[in-house]
């Protein structure tokens, strides 16, 4: 393969089909198929072709899917970065990260599937079982008993000695014997203390939801019942028609380049290395970056530690064959394959490794410390990624795609990606 830039070659060794592999995703023994090559040295132009006709890389193995064989095809998936709008559990997601850097405010119990926070509200409770508190006598009878019913009642209530601490506390709140029955006197209304109970002179209260819509559907009655004089009708009609009232929904860098409140507890700061061990920065925050990896690989992917050490970490996310360039016409960070880090206060929060490519910035892996798992960095560094890709536009007119890598139909784990492809889709 000739490149179109530097004039260099790329040097591949084809290593034809397989005869199937366990797959990751389904771990079916030998589902998985595909045409692979080991790739010595590769351009990004050349690869730029590749991954647009299907091709991925997994550090120096260059890789296609066979479609009609494997068990979990992979379909390449990109979005226009230019027009894409973030939607409103996007938003969500940003506005909680401002909310932690002001405020610090998370749980750690609240984990996510790795690169995804679009979960769907629970169904059931998750609350755990707590014992019912005691009530008074007034408050466990009924308020009025017939007097055939209270003799019922006398012949079926006995108190009868229980282990539970609580019934013990009932049979002393209630001061009985456990050997007498309960007498039951007849017991009219009880008129509630002044300062408790409902107040029945206000009416009940609602839900702000239901108010919400209320409100919205009685300015959307106002608009369209509002009278209009005959004097000044035609000039207000003309006015609206010509200036309609258009709402201009916040970008994604409204919300990341926003400036923080002098009060807020830290910053989030984004680094661009390339990866390569001449570089300073690189070099310097390796161990840490190794570190992190096997700690989201063991707690995320439940890995053992041999299969995230160092030797793994270097050949998945390190290794790559595409030769660094810097052309004119190119971006200030020149073209290759960086590692983007997100620092918290001096520490390595999420590493996300991406290519930059002639015209496209190409997701590669993203990952993050578990800790912060209640902060979705999956989907907050998928929006910071389209930023950047929006800010290499500028330097270099032709990049304008983000791609997202392969998205599997059968993978929960990638909603997120056809998430953010159908919200551009519908924008």
């Amino acid at each position: 393969m000739a490149t179109v830039g530097s004039g260099s070659l790329s040097i591949v060794e084809y290593l034809g089909g397989d005869g199937g592999y366990r797959c990751g995703y389904c771990k079916n023994d030998t589902g998985n198929f595909s045409h692979g090559m080991w790739a010595h040295s590769l351009t990004v132009e050349d690869y730029q072709d590749l991954i647009d006709r299907g091709w991925r890389r997994s550090g120096k193995y260059v890789y296609k899917p066979t479609m009609n064989q494997t068990c979990c095809p992979q379909y390449t998936i990109r979005c226009q970065a230019l027009h894409f709008q973030p939607s409103k559990s996007h938003k969500k997601v940003l506005k909680k990260m401002l909310k932690f850097l002001t405020k610090r405010e998370h749980s750690k119990a609240d984990i996510e599937d790795p690169m995804e926070s679009h979960t769907k509200d629970a169904d059931g409770c998750s609350f755990p079982f707590k014992n019912p508190p005691i009530r008074s006598q007034s408050e466990l009878l009924p308020l009025s008993i017939d007097p055939t019913e209270e003799e019922e009642m006398t012949e079926e209530i006995n108190v009868k000695e229980v282990d539970s601490k609580n019934s013990e506390l009932c049979n002393e709140k209630l001061n009985t014997d456990s050997n007498e029955p309960l007498q039951i006197t007849h017991i009219g209304h009880v008129t509630p203390k002044p300062g408790r109970g409902a107040d029945l002179n206000k009416p009940p209260c609602r839900k702000a939801k239901v108010i919400r819509k209320e409100q919205k559907l009685q300015k959307k009655l106002q608009c369209q019942t509002r009278p209009v004089s005959l004097e000044s009708g035609s000039r207000s009609l003309t006015s609206q028609n010509c200036c309609p009232r258009t709402n201009h929904p916040k970008s994604i860098e409204d919300f990341i380049f926003t400036t923080l409140p002098p009060e807020a507890l830290h910053q989030i700061e984004v680094r661009l290395v390339p990866v390569s061990f001449e570089d300073p920065q690189f070099s310097s925050s390796f161990t840490q970056s190794a570190t992190l990896f096997a700690k989201y690989q063991m707690t995320i992917h439940k890995d053992t530690p041999f299969e995230c050490d160092e030797d793994q970490f270097m050949r998945f996310l390190c290794d790559s064959p595409l030769e660094a360039e810097h052309l004119p016409n190119g971006p200030d960070c020149g073209y290759g394959s960086f590692h983007q880090q997100y620092w918290l206060a001096g520490k390595l929060i999420a590493v996300g490794v991406i290519d930059i490519l002639p015209k496209c910035v190409s997701s590669v892996y993203l990952y993050y410390d578990p800790d912060f798992s209640s902060l979705s960095l999956g989907v907050y560094s998928a929006l910071r990624e389209i930023a950047f890709t929006r800010q290499l536009h500028e330097q270099a007119s032709d990049l304008s795609y983000y791609y997202m890598g392969f998205y599997i139909y059968s993978c929960p784990k990638m909603r997120y990606k056809v998430r953010t492809y159908l919200n551009l889709q519908h924008t």
